[in-house]
């Protein structure tokens, strides 16, 4: 990621704790550590064509760490005034989207896999998939 970029409030990244030797690497993630959430929900996503978007959404009361396992994809995340792109590649560091926060995934390297450690459960109500809704509510 570049140093210089701002993120909307709440976003950040977090760094992933790993410990490699001539076995290889193992990374791992503890809830109200690593992840400064309890996690009630872990899914990963693969096979992803490179022309496909993900996301498109906010959670109104759910946060989330997005980690990419293997390969990459830029992550757009939007508060509603700062919007920021960060080009996510490392299975040590993950990115914090906190509730009320939009964001989408584009520009998938082959072979990607993504893990998301989520605050919730799934709830299909806590989400807003409009942006224009997105931004009148936020402005309510």
């Amino acid at each position: 990621m570049n140093t210089k970029t701002t993120l909307p409030k709440g976003c950040k990244l977090v760094s992933i704790p790993h410990v490699g030797d001539e076995r290889g690497d193992l990374a791992f993630a503890e809830a109200q550590g690593t992840i400064p959430f309890d996690i009630q929900r872990v899914f990963w996503v693969y096979d992803i064509p490179a022309e496909v978007k993900r996301g498109g959404h906010a959670h109104w009361t759910c946060s989330e760490v997005v980690i990419p396992v293997t390969g990459a994809f830029t992550m757009m995340v939007d508060d509603g005034t700062t919007q920021a792109e960060v080009r996510m590649e490392s299975p040590s560091e993950g990115i914090l989207i906190p509730a009320g926060v939009w964001c989408e995934l584009k520009d998938f390297a082959p072979d990607t896999v993504l893990v998301v450690m989520a605050s919730e459960h799934y709830d299909a109500t806590g989400y807003v998939h409009d942006y224009s809704t997105y931004l009148k509510t936020l402005k309510q």
